[in-house]
């Protein structure tokens, strides 16, 4: 007897509920978006409204993005549990909820909590998207996934155009935050009426410990490191406290599961720490050097924004001929030489030629998030909502835990390498009147400005020392080309790797059937 699954056809019905799914998830990823380009553009006023310090928005900002990570590796654990529906509807109130408690905000607990929520809401969402997308075109995971991140610039173009046209009108905050639920309420009335497909992995009836081995102990340890160290830096407990809970959690992982994991999955997930740190990290950066060109020929910063998610939200609709061309490895290669370029170019560009260097740096990031979750998800389908979801786990919170501060160690340390220049040059004493004394941190000593003598600082030496301090920023992007410099090296492996087998061949649990459309 047979004992293959019966799978059906999908009708003319079931392809129209997919593509409406699709952009249903499209949509959420644009609302998150929206958030995060409204909470940019509006946190100054916060800031003099409730008398907030630098240190309570900074950390306002980064409730926006740890909870984000911690939510998509729970909901990895368990989504093919209770469903991508229950998932997605936990998502919109979230985002509703989050509204709702910023817009009557009074102080910063208020607007710690709705930051905090709409993280929450956007990592359920990430959780969701991501395994139905791929599920729903098994045959085309990379053009698609491609294609639905183009959902995040999209967002940032649409939102940050609305939040300077109501910038600029004066409206109050509380309607710009606001126009948050448009997205969402639109997202939430698709989803409602949608039915979600099964994922393949369980289709296929590959067991939930399979899809654990192919994450493996190694897998849980780079995660279980990271969330353990993001809550540590949050509630600021000892290295050892973190170490021991990372520990655990990878022991007891190890005790049930019994296997180290796929060794390219591993390799796979170490590249996401570069590869969000190039990507991610550097964006403050690269508006910050942008900001003063724009304003010569009369352009806001925020147009910065906008510019860059153009380009990267029209590449990542067109992919699908670019990836059919040079396969997903080979476009990493190429979009990791191009970042490199970038980078090196911007550290050397003045006046309008940023522009241009930002563009060559865009062109190069834009396949990056997708087209790596992409390669994870045609390369290990048996792991499921699992693999694709850790793996953006890890780019999200290595990006937090280790790139920001590998970031922050590489300015500090050029600034102070160039005020020390620039004293000898010139004979001034900016090194010694307006650095702190050495502090250390994981990756050694440094010395950083000293926020308050600068407040106190005459305009003359206020000026020299932004002057240096734009040098060193842009001298410090050579340093952080390094990092797409490796990822070149390693998918350039990958490519003769993949060579030496035949090429690069998604890995498909299914062959000759189509997976139908099912409800949750």
């Amino acid at each position: 007897m047979n004992s293959t699954p019966i799978i059906t056809v999908n009708t003319a019905a079931d392809e129209q509920g997919k593509k409406m799914l699709f952009w249903g998830c499209f949509i959420a990823l644009t609302a998150t978006a929206f958030g995060f380009v409204f909470r940019a553009f509006i946190m100054a006023q916060w800031g003099v409204q409730f008398g907030l310090s630098k240190t309570q928005q900074g950390e306002i900002f980064g409730v926006g993005f740890w909870p984000f990570g911690i939510s998509i590796v729970f909901f990895s654990l368990i989504i093919d549990k209770i469903g991508y529906k229950k998932s997605m509807i936990f998502a919109f109130a979230c985002h509703l909820l989050s509204v709702v408690i910023t817009i009557f905000a009074n102080g910063y607990w208020m607007l710690f909590a709705g930051t905090f929520l709409f993280a929450l809401g956007n990592g359920a969402v990430e959780a969701v998207v991501n395994p139905v997308v791929a599920t729903m075109f098994p045959k085309e995971k990379t053009k698609w996934l491609n294609i639905l991140h183009a959902g995040w610039p999209a967002g940032m173009v649409v939102g940050g155009l609305l939040g300077i046209f109501m910038i600029n009108q004066q409206f109050p905050w509380q309607l710009i935050i606001g126009f948050i639920l448009l997205p969402a309420f639109t997202y939430g009335w698709i989803i409602m009426k949608r039915n979600f497909p099964v994922n393949e992995r369980v289709k296929a009836g590959v067991s939930y410990l399979q899809m654990l081995e192919e994450v493996g102990v190694l897998g849980a340890l780079i995660i279980a490191a990271l969330c353990a160290f993001q809550l540590g830096s949050l509630f600021q407990w000892p290295l050892t406290v973190s170490i021991i809970i990372t520990l655990v959690m990878t022991g007891i992982f190890g005790y049930f599961v019994r296997s180290l994991g796929r060794p390219l999955f591993i390799l796979l997930l170490v590249i996401m720490i570069p590869l969000a740190t190039t990507e991610l990290g550097t964006d403050s950066w690269i508006t910050e050097l942008m900001t003063p060109a724009m304003k010569q020929i009369g352009f806001q910063g925020g147009w910065v924004l906008i510019y860059t998610s153009i380009i990267m939200a029209l590449l990542r609709l067109y992919a699908g001929p670019i990836v059919h061309k040079l396969s997903p490895i080979g476009l990493l290669v190429i979009s990791s030489l191009i970042a490199v370029v970038g980078l090196v170019f911007l550290s050397y560009s003045a006046g309008f030629m940023i522009v241009i260097a930002a563009t060559i740096y865009a062109l190069g990031k834009t396949f990056f998030w997708p087209t790596m979750l992409g390669v994870v998800s045609e390369q290990f389908p048996k792991g499921g909502a699992l693999a694709i979801n850790f793996t953006g786990a890890v780019g999200m919170m290595g990006v937090g835990v280790i790139g920001a501060v590998i970031l922050g160690f590489v300015q500090d340390k050029q600034l102070d390498q160039n005020l020390a220049t620039y004293d000898q040059k010139n004979n001034t004493t900016l090194h010694t009147d307006y650095l702190t004394a050495p502090k250390t941190g994981i990756f050694g000593t440094y010395k950083a400005l000293d926020a308050q003598k600068i407040a106190l600082a005459p305009a003359q030496a206020v000026e020299q020392i932004n002057i240096v301090e734009n040098n060193a920023k842009k001298s410090a992007l050579r340093t952080v080309a390094i990092f797409p410099a490796g990822m070149f090296v390693c998918y350039l492996l990958l490519f003769f790797y993949f060579k030496s087998k035949g090429g690069y061949k998604p890995v498909q649990i299914y062959k000759n059937v189509a997976l139908p459309q099912e409800v949750d």
